[in-house]
């Protein structure tokens, strides 16, 4: 039950959706009405062991592109299907700057024990921007996701470590080999003796094709990262992958 002052201020600025916009009777994370809850799609198994792509039957096992060992980290995990309105949510975080969205992600975190699909980390790493994108945005949303969706590794969080020396073309607007070459040298790391021996948390908002986890994952195995596991909110699936 809500206390007086939570429904003063309710009474004052009255909540609303974050997905759709609709009038809500509470100011209580997550901020979504029923409908756009029921619309969320929780990513769990069976899943691909390694990088979490969802199957539509079966036991958890390697996709084809782990079985090749086409990726650099050890796991992966998203939590959502990329769509609405888990997309209206990250989208607004991005590019509007609309933090109030980050408690809502938090609650939805704490969904059926996501998180317990992770190690203990020893240092948390937000994929970086690059400093001119940076400067123009403000803030990076994978540290801003990093500080309120996992705020038990809080003290682990080495923001600087991991570097973006490359102002790169967005990523959403190439496929395949080009994000591979778009990422080539792009990432480094400030001190890479911290890395040797450790265990990594990279934090993302969109899981795609994991071209970016992959490169910032190749920079810390190369200074000998023991472990490497990533967690994004969201990630985006081929029509048909989920329903």
């Amino acid at each position: 039950m809500p206390t007086f002052a939570e429904a003063l201020k309710d009474l004052l600025f009255p909540p609303h959706c974050l997905g759709c916009g609709l009038r809500l009777t509470i100011s209580r994370a997550p901020l979504l009405c029923p409908q756009c809850i029921t619309g969320l799609r929780f990513l769990q198994s069976p899943l691909c062991s390694c990088c979490g792509l969802p199957f539509a039957t079966g036991a958890d096992h390697l996709c084809g592109d782990c079985l090749a060992g086409r990726h650099a980290f050890d796991l992966a995990r998203s939590l959502l299907q990329y769509r609405s309105p888990a997309s209206d949510l990250i989208l607004a975080l991005k590019f509007t700057g609309t933090l109030n969205g980050l408690a809502t992600l938090r609650a939805l975190f704490a969904h059926k024990g996501f998180l317990a699909s992770f190690s203990q980390p020893d240092l948390l790493l937000p994929v970086p921007l690059h400093n001119g994108r940076l400067r123009t945005r403000g803030f990076n949303q994978a540290l801003a996701i990093a500080k309120e969706c996992l705020p038990q590794w809080r003290d682990r969080l080495a923001p600087d470590l991991l570097r973006r020396h490359r102002l790169a073309t967005p990523q959403a607007l190439l496929s395949g080999k080009k994000r591979r070459a778009n990422l080539h040298n792009a990432f480094s790391l400030a001190h890479p003796d911290r890395v040797a021996g450790a265990k990594i948390l990279l934090v993302d908002d969109v899981y795609t094709t994991g071209t970016t986890v992959d490169e910032c994952s190749r920079v810390l195995r190369k200074a000998g990262a023991e472990r490497i596991e990533v967690v994004t909110v969201a990630r985006s699936l081929a029509p048909g992958v989920f329903p």
